[in-house]
């Protein structure tokens, strides 16, 4: 997560919005229009943020896989098993977030769980020193990205954290490795390295939140 607002920057879209104005009828799928607000686009191949306010759309970022360079390897259906249950021994106002979240947005509580679990402890006042916070480490850009009014809250917080593991899981064809070093290092990185990214950290972020999420299937 730390680079991640770094690469959303860089990587603005202007290819297909050259001027960052369109219609309402050039995002046709996006499916949400209420004025103000922030809507994350996947269309298997792109993440593109957007701006919705009354009938003018503005492309925050755009971010873009390449097919050529990136071999993925889906990690199976589980991923996308909202029904799973947690560990009895988790807090249950945790549980009950994590199981919200997953729900609403379609993947398995059990890796939302380890993603929080590695990022903050569960520590719902966690802040890094770079500026992530909350249970599931957002920057606040991020956060408003994926319209986190308060990144504090921490059901706010779990279900902007559980949406952006979707898209980044629907965009990286569910391989679970570049999915979790997208959430860590951004999915500029991602694609910048054609996988994993070579960072240290990323790296044994990635073993951490996989191993953690493999045990709590096997339970």
């Amino acid at each position: 997560m730390k680079r991640l607002i770094a690469a959303a920057a860089m990587l603005a879209a202007t290819a297909a919005f050259a001027d960052g104005r369109f219609s309402a009828a050039d995002v046709p799928m996006a499916g949400i229009r209420q004025p103000g607000k922030v809507v994350i686009r996947n269309s298997g191949a792109s993440i593109t943020a957007y701006h919705f306010f009354g009938n003018i759309r503005e492309a925050l970022f755009s971010l873009r896989t390449s097919p050529a360079r990136l071999r993925t390897t889906p990690f199976g259906p589980v991923l996308y098993d909202s029904s799973a249950r947690l560990s009895p021994r988790m807090p249950a106002y945790l549980s009950a977030m994590f199981t919200e979240a997953a729900r609403t947005h379609g993947v398995d509580p059990r890796l939302v769980a380890a993603v929080a679990a590695r990022e903050s402890a569960f520590n719902v006042h966690a802040q890094s020193s770079v500026g992530a916070c909350g249970l599931m480490q957002l920057m606040p850009a991020t956060a408003r990205f994926l319209g986190v009014g308060d990144v504090f809250d921490p059901r706010e917080n779990v279900l902007g954290g559980a949406r952006y593991l979707r898209t980044l899981l629907d965009t990286f064809d569910g391989d679970l490795d570049l999915t979790l070093a997208a959430y860590n290092a951004g999915p500029g990185a991602v694609q910048k390295y054609g996988g994993v990214p070579p960072y240290r950290e990323t790296q044994a972020y990635v073993r951490a939140v996989r191993s953690s999420y493999e045990s709590a299937i096997k339970r």
